[in-house]
């Protein structure tokens, strides 16, 4: 038996444990993150859906009233004019539950992370 305390440590289990609404707008953002970064390992990190490609690229949560997109402080400062209109901080944009998820903006925000952890990778390797 499952304690309350049991670490999700699947993508489908994590998000099958919300409402039914709520799921529909996790697997959007995770098909769109899958198709923007084809390369990316789906894992699960700080309790949530996490992709890591050239190392951590993205993550998203399930909230009561919103999603939680998390590209990183890059991800945030290269898209803040179009995330102004969303609730958001150094590296996190809130997208409420009763809107239609931004997922042009999400695929665009994740193939610029994408592009700065291959430089980062790419610099590693010439040190």
């Amino acid at each position: 038996m499952k304690s309350a305390t049991t670490k999700v440590n699947d993508i489908d289990k994590y998000i099958a444990g919300f409402p039914e609404e709520t799921q529909k707008l996790l697997d959007q953002m995770r098909a769109t993150i899958v198709k923007a970064a084809p390369g990316a390992e789906e894992v699960i990190s700080y309790q949530m859906p996490a992709y890591k490609f050239h190392g951590m690229l993205v993550f998203f949560a399930g909230y009561k009233n919103h999603i939680g997109f998390y590209p990183g402080a890059g991800g945030i400062e290269a898209f803040k004019k179009e995330i102004a209109v969303y609730k958001n901080a150094k590296g996190s944009v809130q997208f409420p539950l009763d809107k239609k998820l931004p997922l042009q903006l999400v695929t665009k925000i994740v193939k610029f992370r994408m592009k700065q952890n291959e430089e980062k990778a790419s610099l590693k390797k010439r040190k």
